[in-house]
């Protein structure tokens, strides 16, 4: 179903407090915590004694106190002690790696033995301060393919997203599909169109003129697991389109860590990376905000979506050209799933 021994986002990093965190994370119930050195760890989120979920009780000195009987785990998943009762013989928990970087939690569900810091993948936007980035989570009730296929054929913005990012354009203009390796790249180049709402008010903040006629794009990559990054845009027509000098467009790239929860659950971690104004918070917040209820607009109808399947799993769906991005997507994790189901 997905990917286990890899790095998926567990959270924003400001989502660990003193209290402990609990997340399921690929069928994986999970606990995160600070340990005594400020560090994020992960643990089952299971009690060994009487199988309490870890995460409804606290954090003390870094280590995790069970809110039923005080039973106290360390990050490692073995338990350090019980109040009045001799509990080092308990059979551990299991423990998850983790990685702090880019502002999230990551973890690694699978064999520990196996956690590769070097797999982490780099994004040289999220440290850099050419750029600026705002986002946020949503949770959703779907199978994370179903995200992956949503935002790897941009078609459904005509319709789905018709007063802010969608126009006609993007149905009338063919796009083409490639796969390097264990990346499937999807783009679409538009030119001499009308800039769509979303897209008038990021040119009002570049100072550039939203009543022009522009040059847009859309490159949808995806990544394993479960990664898409999408570089959008418009340029003034004739300017050079995506090449054109950063002075005469307005450029992002659309941030979306897809983390599966369960079979038809995900956590969808959201954001925008911008290269200009980079130092406008409230430019950042106004996106942010803009952005959030684009996706929004989503939800409903990859749950609605997610609803219908589950109830005729009979139906075989079509597949049209629109479709290649999230086909070949699919294969590619289809293919890494057999290579890590045969290990």
């Amino acid at each position: 179903m997905f990917l286990k021994n890899t790095w998926y986002v567990a959270c924003q990093a400001e989502e660990i407090t003193d209290k402990p965190l609990g997340r399921k994370v690929c069928n994986e119930a999970m606990v995160f915590f600070k340990n005594a050195k400020g560090k994020v760890s992960a643990v089952q989120d299971f009690c060994p004694h009487r199988g309490t979920p870890l995460s409804l009780g606290r954090v003390c000195n870094g280590q995790l106190v069970c809110g039923y009987h005080g039973l106290v785990m360390g990050c490692d998943g073995h338990t350090v002690s019980m109040p009045g009762h001799q509990v080092r013989g308990f059979e551990p928990v299991k423990h998850y790696p983790t990685l702090e970087r880019y502002g999230f939690v990551w973890v690694w569900p699978g064999d520990p033995n196996l956690a590769d810091p070097g797999k982490m993948p780099e994004f040289e936007w999220f440290e850099n301060p050419k750029w600026a980035y705002g986002g946020g989570l949503y949770h959703i009730r779907c199978d994370y393919r179903l995200m992956i296929d949503n935002l790897m054929d941009l078609t459904h913005e005509t319709y789905v997203h018709s007063t802010s990012i969608g126009q006609p354009e993007i149905d009338e203009t063919p796009s083409r599909t490639v796969t390097e390796g264990d990346r499937v790249i999807t783009s679409r180049f538009m030119e001499g169109i009308k800039a769509p709402p979303f897209w008038k008010m990021a040119m009002r903040a570049n100072d550039l003129p939203d009543d022009a006629t522009v040059d847009r794009w859309q490159i949808c990559k995806f990544t394993p697991p479960s990664h898409v990054l999408i570089e959008v845009g418009v340029a003034l027509a004739g300017k050079g389109g995506y090449a054109a000098d950063p002075q005469h467009k307005a450029y992002s790239v659309v941030v979306d860590f897809i983390t599966p929860e369960t079979d038809s659950t995900i956590h969808y971690f959201w954001g925008m990376v911008r290269q200009f104004k980079p130092e406008d918070t409230a430019l950042t917040a106004q996106i942010r905000d803009g952005q959030g209820k684009i996706f929004s607009e989503d939800l409903e109808m990859l749950e609605r979506q997610q609803r219908n399947l589950d109830e005729n799993p009979e139906r075989k769906l079509k597949v049209l050209s629109i479709d290649a991005g999230g086909v070949m997507s699919r294969r590619v994790i289809d293919r890494l799933l057999a290579a890590e189901n045969s290990m």
